[in-house]
């Protein structure tokens, strides 16, 4: 029988949640996703150092921002240029989070990213412009997809946010699967929950089914996965974007995977209205998990964002 590896493939376009170019040339995803703690961590492989003083001295002499903001931009779209020579779909390169609640500046730094991009060769279609669903982001979203810029709305943790994005005409959403697991563990005081009551993947297939019967064309692509249990319970769904040790250990095993999520199947949790920013936000206020994960995500992408800048400061002083 085939890996499971192989018979996701027959379901859903895999995707790299990596900046390890060895691990995606081993997997052969058709899209990759970087995120700040990845280009963090990617900037710590050898295959990349020349990269981080290249950067800085690029920074140097073409920055519109500070130095060091200027060399994790262009580091963070080098690395994206690498993975693109690997792959054949799309990459996602994601916004500074500290700009997510700044509609205006998002789009002038997504503009700067796809100029990079352009620079170097690059055509628009292949770039995903990552960007945190907050109020202010989907907004920044609905204006760069009117300009022809695909948009990957990431930390999503709610239906309020799936359905704003949708009705803004994002490209792609990224649900977190399994940072939703893991409040409602710690919340219920429970060590496991099994596939069909796993929240994280309850809550991507009522989105995924919300999506389908609502007829919109934002992607799905499900994210943050803790083990190939939820994985393999979101077979079907439009995209699964996965680290390498959990591609490893689907490429490890034969069990039989089968279909989960089907575009056929109606959603049954009733109609929702149109959600302004007033109302989205009360809803969101009232979703604790959330409202909570949503924050700390920013927050944790935001430390290792300083992370990397650090780095660059510790170059420009030796």
């Amino acid at each position: 029988m085939p890996t499971q590896l192989e018979q996701l493939k027959q379901y859903s376009t895999l995707v790299a949640d990596t900046g390890d170019i060895e691990a995606i040339e081993q997997y052969q995803p058709l899209d990759a996703t970087t995120n700040p703690s990845l280009i963090l961590k990617a900037s710590q492989l050898p295959i990349y150092e020349s990269l981080l003083k290249q950067s800085i001295e690029w920074a140097k002499t073409h920055r519109t921002h500070h130095v060091v903001t200027a060399a994790c931009d262009w580091l963070s779209v080098q690395i994206g240029i690498k993975i693109l020579e690997k792959i054949k779909g799309y990459i996602s390169t994601e916004i500074d989070v500290r700009l997510s609640f700044d509609t205006q500046a998002t789009i002038k730094r997504a503009h700067e990213l796809i100029d990079l991009y352009h620079t170097a060769g690059i055509p628009i279609h292949r770039i995903l412009i990552k960007i945190a669903a907050t109020w202010e982001g989907i907004a920044a979203a609905k204006m760069l997809e009117k300009e022809g810029i695909q948009c990957n709305l990431t930390l999503l943790f709610s239906m309020e946010q799936a359905q704003v994005c949708a009705e803004a005409g994002v490209f792609l959403i990224s649900p977190f699967v399994g940072r939703i697991t893991d409040w409602h563990k710690k919340n219920q005081g429970v060590d496991h929950f099994s596939a069909a009551t796993d929240p994280g993947v309850l809550s991507v297939q009522n989105i995924y089914h919300y999506y389908k019967s609502s007829g919109y064309q934002t992607i799905v692509m499900a994210a943050s996965f803790r083990n190939i249990e939820q994985i393999t319970a979101l077979a079907g769904c439009d995209k699964l974007t996965i680290s390498p040790q959990l591609l490893a250990e689907l490429d490890q095993k034969n069990t039989l995977v089968l279909e989960q999520l089907n575009p056929e199947t109606p959603y049954s949790s009733g109609s929702k209205a149109t959600l302004n920013e007033a109302t989205f936000r009360w809803a969101f206020n009232e979703n604790a998990m959330a409202h909570e994960k949503l924050s700390e995500g920013i927050r944790l992408f935001a430390r290792d964002t300083k992370k990397l800048e650090n780095q660059f400061n510790t170059l420009l002083t030796h």
